[in-house]
């Protein structure tokens, strides 16, 4: 039942991210891997500043951010 939270989440995070980054949305697939690595990327980087989250809201608002750094970084990269 986990990894499939973490695929909602990841979707809803990627979803998100897209929205917010103009231009940043990949299609349904794409969006939900850039919200999985993006909560990969955002747990390691909340881990490393000891911000700790708790409970679906946490782990959704750790994805989102990391969400939007990814994009971001693809954006940069892209140009």
């Amino acid at each position: 039942m986990e990894i499939i939270w973490f695929l909602i989440i990841g979707l809803v995070a990627g979803f998100l991210a897209a929205k917010l980054i103009r231009g940043g949305g990949f299609g349904l697939v794409g969006n939900m891997l850039v919200g999985v690595i993006g909560a990969i990327l955002g747990g390691w980087l909340f881990g490393e500043l000891g911000i700790s989250v708790g409970g679906h809201v946490g782990s959704l608002i750790m994805a989102f951010v990391g969400a939007v750094i990814l994009l971001i970084l693809v954006s940069l990269i892209k140009k």
